[in-house]
């Protein structure tokens, strides 16, 4: 059975209280606020006369350009044409690629992602939950395997904890994956959002330990985050030939290609950079207000703050009585993973974020 989405669970649970302010924060979904560029949209705009025509599952040769040369410029990866296919978002790769693949069992972290859990419910799989904590850093660790998981999804920059994985443990989790004939799908949909050092990609972690071809790694990636424009629904999946071969024709069969117009309008956006960088700019300032205000240690990357608050379920109720909306953690774990603390997504104006959270602090 599927268990209910956070965002239902946090509707029930705040369904009998009235904020006593009209002013109201979300600080829950991780849709960025800022505009969606104009480029981007006046690319969509021209290519909007391409509704007449059917898209290519494989998808078009701009976009898969483009993306090839995201990765090559960002994480100094070479990606054959063969290495890389275009997604509708990643949403929909997450949930059908583990009913491609049927393994018998998956890893993923825990507190996650909810589509990791509902595709391998989908899937039929058995689920190890990686449990994210205070102790190892909120960074899974290969010794909570139990040995015959045939998927494990990796998740760096971290929904919703905000760690980073190094490139010695991405190519630890590499060795693994051959060493075991394990396949390993890593989640990167945050890369962009860092404030000083890169997050590495998993692809960086194969080239660094000799697995040149990828075997059993896959790599995914998202324009949501990093261009303000999720509604573009632009992502790719990256690496092992050999499987996205059998996946593409998988994917024949989903009818999940994305619109002409919207993979044209990506490829504008896949190919520019500076726009990326403000964005930085615009979390940064939010980080560093979070700082202030709540005596915190800002993360490297994402656009969250994983904050521990004591109990999780009151301390929510009662940011929602002042008007601030937050996720409590347990809602997005399991097995008591994500109990006491709560997701903060800072994806306002900086002027909005530090009256939210001047509002928090007041509550801890």
């Amino acid at each position: 059975m599927f268990e209910k989405y956070p965002f239902e669970k946090l509707n029930e649970l705040l369904k009998d209280i009235t904020p006593k302010t009209e002013k109201r924060y979300i600080l829950t979904i991780g849709e960025p606020q800022f505009e969606t560029p104009e480029f981007i949209r006046t690319s969509l705009c021209e290519y909007s006369k391409l509704l007449n025509k059917y898209p290519k599952t494989a998808g078009e040769e701009a976009l898969k350009q483009s993306q090839r040369d995201f990765v090559k410029r960002r994480f100094g990866v070479n990606i054959n044409e063969n290495q890389l296919l275009p997604t509708f978002g990643t949403r929909e790769l997450l949930f059908n690629f583990p009913l491609f693949l049927k393994p018998k069992k998956m890893a993923f972290p825990n507190p996650f992602y909810q589509i990791y859990e509902g595709a391998a419910i989908a899937s039929g799989s058995k689920i190890n939950y990686l449990n994210l904590t205070s102790q190892n850093g909120f960074i899974p660790q290969i010794s909570q395997l139990d040995g015959d998981e045939e998927l494990i999804i990796l998740n760096s920059p971290n929904n919703p904890t905000a760690s980073v994985m190094d490139l010695e443990t991405l190519s630890e989790w590499v060795r693994y994956a051959l060493k075991n004939d394990t396949v390993i799908l890593s989640d990167e949909c945050y890369s962009e959002l860092y404030f000083d050092q890169k997050p590495p990609s998993i692809l960086e972690a194969c080239k660094n330990v000799g697995n040149y071809e990828f075997k059993n790694v896959l790599a995914i990636n998202s324009i949501s985050k990093r261009s303000s424009a999720p509604g573009l629904r632009s992502g790719f999946i990256a690496g092992d030939a050999d499987i996205l071969d059998k996946y593409l024709q998988f994917r024949t069969y989903v009818g999940c290609a994305s619109p002409l117009p919207l993979q044209l309008a990506a490829a504008k956006a896949w190919a520019e950079d500076s726009h990326v960088a403000k964005f930085r700019e615009e979390y940064k300032k939010n980080f560093e207000i979070a700082k202030e205000v709540l005596n915190i240690t800002p993360p490297s990357a994402t656009f969250y703050i994983w904050l521990e608050v004591g109990d999780d379920i009151e301390f929510t109720k009662r940011a929602w009585e002042k008007g601030v909306k937050v996720m409590p953690g347990r809602f997005m774990g399991r097995n008591k993973a994500g109990e006491g603390f709560v997701r903060i997504a800072l994806v306002y104006s900086s002027g909005e974020i530090k009256k939210a959270l001047e509002i928090i602090k007041e509550i801890l």
